[in-house]
């Protein structure tokens, strides 16, 4: 039986973040997949995704051309070549990536999982089982789609984050089982590309983590480009109709029903944990299957760490990163990482996009503590207004006694890139005042934030 100093059972984006360091000590380090190298995010997420979103933004500019002076009646929407070029760049990074692997550490393309508390059991997709011993084995496998339990579901195909990238034409209508980041980022892509597009949401909201205000102003966004949104839905049935397929739900105790030639799920993600035979080494999970960790990643059994989607303390690609730096600080004990040290951020890429990061006002009301908030409109600002995208506001909230920002929402052009400024002063715990004793240039977006603490308001 082979031995290793690290085992890594999945690829997803801390894998690059401590591969250089774990080589550079000279450690001998195994890789396990079963799947495509590098994650939901080079696959399945942010790398294909936000390539739609730009495509999606550039048949959106061009529909509304005439609001900039710029005469553009009519264009076609090339989405087989679309998805050919995108399938390309992500295949493309995979293969690079899988490469790397393979050159750098002993790779194996198949699915691991715990003989005992050191030894991994990898079921190689080629055939046969190998056995390795590991000193140190890190988890992360990720997360998957959830599909809903719903009467017919198994009877009609259906769409998930990761198969649409399989699609080779444009749906004609595209039904959407869920209202929160996926649902509203690809609904508002299909629809900018020429879809309908129909959102069924259980909640009397969107994303309903977001204030309400933010949460009606982005379902305005998407009702005003067309997209169909059902709140308060409880969904009876689906089945196939023609050759597409019809939704049955309850609203408000009404019953309707919806056709599309598409149906995707979206809601929500699971841990990627019952394979891994984790009963057989006393690691605990949650209810929900996510692996239970401590401040440093660490699981139950201090040799075996869990990083990314799989541990539940994070959703995003910046987060399992950051797990990672996490991990190489306290495995070579040489920096002070921790989870209680992350300041949680994170951004929804519909246009205009939702920046976030700690609290926002409904979280702020929940702790008791004495706050102040301060809001403004995207059209107050000159930037958004020279740019014609003027829809949104920024909120932020402010610690009434020690003047520290405790979270801010950016729902308006560039809120994605805006919310790292944000995030920079609550992890350097500045008062608010250190913003508005900076100059940021004209004209930008962000250049009226350090004047909107003069207009801060109790918390009521």
């Amino acid at each position: 039986m082979k031995s290793y100093d690290i085992i890594l059972i999945g690829t997803g984006q801390a894998t690059g973040t401590i591969l250089p360091s774990m080589l550079e000590a000279g450690l001998k380090v195994a890789v396990i997949e079963k799947d495509r190298v590098g994650g939901s995010c080079v696959n399945w997420g942010c790398t294909p995704t936000k390539t739609l979103v730009a495509n999606a933004k550039v048949a959106s500019m061009i529909s509304r051309s005439e609001d900039y002076g710029i005469d553009c009646p009519s264009f076609e929407v090339n989405f087989p070549e679309m998805m050919r070029s995108l399938n390309k760049t992500r295949d493309e990074s995979e293969k690079s990536f899988r490469e790397y692997l393979e050159k750098v550490t002993d790779f194996y393309s198949g699915s691991g999982s715990f003989k005992d508390e050191h030894t991994i059991d990898v079921e190689m997709n080629s055939g046969g089982i190998s056995a390795i011993r590991g000193e140190t084995i890190i988890i992360h496998t990720g997360a998957k789609a959830i599909i809903p339990s719903l009467k017919g579901i198994g009877e009609v195909t259906y769409l998930t984050n990761r198969s649409l990238f399989s699609l080779k034409e444009l749906p004609r209508h595209l039904l959407i089982i869920g209202g929160s980041y996926i649902a509203l980022e690809i609904g508002q892509i299909f629809r900018r590309l020429g879809s309908d597009v129909s959102i069924l949401e259980k909640n009397d909201r969107l994303i309903a983590r977001e204030d309400r205000d933010i949460s009606e102003g982005i379902q305005k966004v998407l009702e005003d480009e067309g997209i169909s949104v059902w709140l308060n839905t409880q969904i009876e049935k689906v089945e196939k109709a023609g050759e597409g397929l019809c939704v049955t739900f309850g609203q408000n105790g009404i019953k309707r029903q919806e056709g599309a030639t598409h149906l995707l799920a979206a809601v929500g993600r699971a841990a990627q944990s019952q394979d891994l035979h984790l009963e057989r080494t006393g690691i605990e999970t949650t209810e929900k299957g996510y692996i239970k960790i401590n401040e440093y990643c660490q699981t139950s059994l201090e040799h075996v760490y869990a990083l990314g989607d799989v541990n539940g303390e994070g959703a995003f690609t910046h987060t399992s990163v950051h797990d990672g730096q996490i991990f190489l600080d306290h495995y070579f004990k040489r920096g002070s990482r921790s989870l209680s040290s992350r300041t949680a951020t994170y951004a929804l890429y519909t246009d205009p996009p939702v920046g976030r990061v700690g609290m926002n006002e409904q979280e702020a009301k929940k702790t008791g503590k004495d706050v102040m908030v301060c809001e403004m409109p995207m059209s107050s600002i000159a930037r958004a207004k020279e740019k014609k995208e003027t829809q949104g506001k920024i909120k932020i909230v402010v610690d009434r006694k020690t003047d520290e920002i405790l979270g801010a929402t950016i729902f308006g052009v560039g809120g994605d890139e805006l919310i790292g400024i944000i995030n920079v002063m609550m992890q350097s715990h500045l008062p608010y005042s250190a913003l508005q004793n900076t100059v940021i240039p004209h004209p930008t977006v962000g250049e009226l934030i350090p004047f909107m603490f003069s207009s801060l308001r109790p918390l009521e």
